[in-house]
């Protein structure tokens, strides 16, 4: 089963701290969203999105990558850090349905964020992701293959 992932992992690299742990499991092809805007993903039995989280949205590179290459009927699953909220993953859940697409399932955890005020107070969810975090990532990726 060959599975891609499109994510944006900026700040702190919480999101890709998850996915390289997701890749070593073999045929993950991790894609950053910004750099590939356009990617073939018909080969992919299995499509991953993920984000941190911002303003409780995934990146916006990331849901525009899902609106503009997310083939037809495909099998999608959604990978998110956040510090204060969790997501509204609406935009996407509507990329899916236009596109007849199934969502297996949706994984988040805490990250590390010292973003604008937070900056004052040292951060929070400081050593998130942590060693429980990543390891509950990869269990997830296993039960969706």
């Amino acid at each position: 089963m060959q599975t891609a992932i499109i994510y944006c992992s900026q700040h702190h690299g919480n999101t890709k701290k998850l996915l390289d742990a997701i890749a070593q499991e073999g045929g993950v092809d991790l894609m950053e969203a910004s750099a590939s805007p356009e990617v073939d993903l018909a080969a992919y039995d299995l499509i991953g999105f993920a984000s941190g989280i911002y303003y409780s949205k995934l990146h916006s590179a990331v849901t525009a990558c899902a609106a503009r290459n997310l083939p037809r009927g495909k099998k999608i699953f959604v990978v998110y850090t956040y510090g204060l909220w969790k997501p509204d993953l609406r935009d996407l859940e509507q990329i899916a349905r236009e596109k007849g697409a199934q969502i297996l399932g949706v994984y988040g955890c805490r990250g590390f964020s010292d973003y604008g005020p937070l900056k004052l107070l040292g951060g929070i969810a400081k050593g998130r992701p942590n060693a429980q975090d990543i390891a509950g990532a990869v269990a997830f990726y296993r039960e969706l293959r």
